[in-house]
């Protein structure tokens, strides 16, 4: 398995979402991508880098039930099946409120620690 991405999300309130983005912007990042999501769990994903490449997700659900914000770390990997194993295998489970999704260009899922720590694991289908 090859990590092919890794950066910080946040999953956000849509009503707070873009004050998160506009904060990001101040900080030097761009508006790169947005992926609307009306499927199973709808949701928009704002994708922005700066001029160093780092990365920053703003993610917004319509039925986010959070109180507060959540820092997610994203990680993109070649070989979905593969990073999903050693992760559970390392005692993470599966969130609940998400669970796996799939769609054309992706394969997805949250995973929780019992530390606390989210990952959400990525793979791009090409």
């Amino acid at each position: 398995m090859k990590i092919t991405g890794f950066n910080p999300m946040i999953l956000t309130k849509e009503a707070d979402a873009e004050a998160n983005i506009q904060l990001f912007e101040e900080l030097g990042f761009e508006r790169r991508h947005n992926k609307i999501n009306e499927m199973e769990v709808a949701f928009d994903e704002v994708r922005m880098k700066d001029e160093n490449g780092f990365h920053v997700d703003i993610v917004s659900g319509k039925r986010n039930m959070l109180e507060r914000d959540l820092t997610i770390i994203r990680i993109n990997v070649d070989d979905f099946d593969e990073a999903a194993e050693r992760l559970l295998s390392r005692g993470y489970r599966e969130s609940k409120i998400i669970g796996k999704l799939h769609t054309e260009t992706s394969k997805y899922a949250f995973y929780v620690a019992p530390s606390g720590l989210v990952i959400n694991l990525v793979q791009h289908i090409k």
